[in-house]
């Protein structure tokens, strides 16, 4: 009850900024169109609507991460959180307090994508429904790493890390906007070791209902997202005895 409560709040605090909320699921169906209008005039296998639509799917996630370190960051800042320290509520009930309102929100813009993928010709089948609660080990990374950021950041290092530097590192070391094979090295390496490339070949194999390596690239995401949520929790939990 405690975890549902402060969710309410948090749920309500999200919906004073609508501006934000519309941007972060309006945005990736707009370069959705982009890069479909690219590809209608110069053909690239990459832009093919059944491999744009599951990138940019994941590439709009990370703006859960910003939403996650705001919420944390600007409570922080105020004595809304001093005065819950004094309750029963322990760093996890936070954690997943901050966590519960934004997952509905990732798994809507997977969904939004998705319906703008449809629009542009994208084959209607049950393998979007799959997709798209695919998305859910993948927001909880996102989120997980928001709250990470947002327990030791304040707002303005929040919007630079969290704003420009995560979106950047997701598009850049997920494969969404060049083939990582044909840079190969470092690059491509460093790449694999990060979860942004595995998330977007868990969406582009669900779709394309391709479950073979499917187990690989879930368990590199999966353990990023355990790696980020207890890493805030117990940054969290430092934060408190501070406070």
């Amino acid at each position: 009850m405690r975890i549902l409560t402060f969710a309410k709040r948090t749920l309500k605090e999200m919906l004073r900024d609508p501006l934000t909320l519309m941007f972060g699921l309006g945005f990736p169906a707009v370069l959705i169109l982009l890069l479909s209008a690219i590809q209608a005039n110069i053909p690239v296998s990459l832009f093919e609507i059944h491999n744009l639509v599951p990138g940019m799917t994941v590439f709009g996630l990370s703006f859960m991460t910003l939403f996650s370190a705001t919420l944390i960051s600007k409570d922080r800042e105020t004595a809304f959180l001093t005065r819950l320290y004094a309750t029963p509520m322990k760093a996890l009930d936070f954690i997943l307090g901050y966590t519960l309102p934004i997952l509905p929100i990732a798994l809507a813009q997977a969904a939004f994508c998705f319906v703008v993928g449809i629009i542009l010709g994208m084959k209607l089948t049950l393998n979007i429904l799959y997709s798209i609660l695919f998305v859910i080990p993948i927001a909880l990374f996102f989120i997980g790493l928001g709250l990470l950021f947002g327990s030791i950041l304040n707002q303005k290092q929040v919007g630079g890390i969290c704003g420009a530097a995560l979106t950047n590192l997701t598009a850049w070391l997920s494969g969404i906007w060049f083939d990582l094979e044909l840079v190969g090295g470092a690059f491509k390496k460093i790449a694999d070791l990060l979860p942004f490339r595995h998330a977007v070949e868990i969406e582009q194999m669900v779709y394309a209902g391709d479950y073979s390596e499917l187990i690989s690239h879930l368990l590199w995401v999966i353990g990023y997202a355990l790696v980020s949520i207890i890493l805030a929790v117990i940054l969290f939990t430092k934060q408190m005895k501070k406070g």
